[in-house]
């Protein structure tokens, strides 16, 4: 009898560790608003395409997952003082995040976008023609970097903390052109009166990632198991056809 006892009592424990090990609490940064991608809804309420796509990964994983608002600028510091264990944002892969953090496969790609006001008629690859021009970007963001480097000493730079800043400081004539994620400038900006697109879009980087402490390779492969099966299931392009009409697949 007593043997059955503690036969049963070690089955209960394994169980209860498998339980354990399948379960986990995560904590998934945003930068808001950068909308579509995150943003607040008229009831205040946490939403956007890498918010969605973030719950039904978080479901795919069987992980409990709070998810906390932080400033861009201040999104890989946040990670690696574990103040979240990822960053969903909209962040580029490049060489230098990847020195500092853990990418996952990338999981979108969408092209930097230039807007303006209607009556902008400079063509933004004609460097005489931008040499003086105010541009907006985003700070630390794979578009900061390209006008630094393509423009530094040629345009006047103003960097922002959010997308929401540029755009109120483009409508009141304070720049005269922004570069941003195309989808943000087509949603933001577009759908207002008196604003266009200009130029050409500019590919950027190697796709969009989550991004997690270096040591979190098993963490990488969970996130990178459950967004291939959301992309083999379908779920993503059910919420990528509710946000974007075109596909921003990898």
């Amino acid at each position: 009898m007593r043997k059955m006892i503690v036969a049963a009592s070690v089955a209960l424990a394994m169980m209860a560790g498998v339980a354990n090990a399948q379960e986990r609490d995560l904590r998934i940064a945003f930068d808001v608003p950068y909308e579509p991608f995150e943003y607040k809804d008229e009831n205040g309420e946490l939403t956007g395409f890498e918010v969605e796509l973030a719950e039904a990964m978080c479901e795919e994983m069987n992980a409990n997952c709070e998810f906390v608002i932080q400033a861009w600028d201040g999104m890989i510091p946040g990670l690696l003082a574990r103040k979240f264990d990822l960053i969903m944002s909209s962040m580029s892969i490049t060489p230098e995040r990847a020195e500092r953090v853990l990418f996952s496969e990338p999981y979108y790609n969408t092209p930097g976008g230039w807007f303006a006001r209607e009556d902008f008629d400079t063509d933004v690859t004609d460097m005489d023609a931008m040499e003086g021009k105010t541009v907006g970007v985003q700070r630390g963001t794979t578009m900061d970097t390209y006008v630094t480097e393509e423009m530094g000493g040629i345009v006047n730079i103003k960097r922002y903390t959010t997308a929401d800043d540029m755009v109120l400081d483009l409508e009141g004539q304070r720049l005269d052109v922004v570069f941003v994620d195309y989808p943000v400038g087509e949603q933001t900006i577009l759908g207002k009166e008196g604003f266009k697109e200009v130029g050409e879009p500019v590919k950027l980087g190697q796709g969009v990632g989550v991004a997690m402490r270096k040591r979190d390779e098993e963490l990488a492969e969970e996130v990178n198991a459950a967004l291939a099966t959301l992309k083999e299931d379908g779920t993503y392009d059910t919420i990528m056809e509710k946000y974007f009409a075109y596909d921003i697949k990898m």
